[in-house]
């Protein structure tokens, strides 16, 4: 089974768009800030956020890919371009 799961905007609002094989994709924001019962509670989670740009995420990764391995970088690049492609022929 093949998958990833790529973090950005780390320093603004941190998301998380993760795809696995066979089961397809999943877009989140990290959730860093807690609840009224349990702020700040240290373990960041998951929370649905679905809107986000496949194109914009293609660069941030090509430009921060040098030390990644050429098949993962293959692996991501290839589902981020099906994903941009997917969005400009809907």
């Amino acid at each position: 089974m093949q998958g990833f799961q790529f973090c950005y905007d780390k320093d603004e609002i941190e998301h998380a768009l993760t795809w696995v094989d066979g089961w397809g994709y999943s877009h989140m924001r990290v959730d860093t800030e807690g609840t009224k019962e349990h702020p700040g509670r240290g373990t960041p989670l998951l929370v649905p956020d679905g809107s986000f740009d496949p194109g914009r995420l293609l660069d941030v990764f090509r430009k921060e890919c040098d030390l990644v391995p050429v098949d993962f970088v293959t692996l991501v690049s290839t589902r981020l371009q099906e994903l941009a492609e997917a969005e400009a022929n809907p």
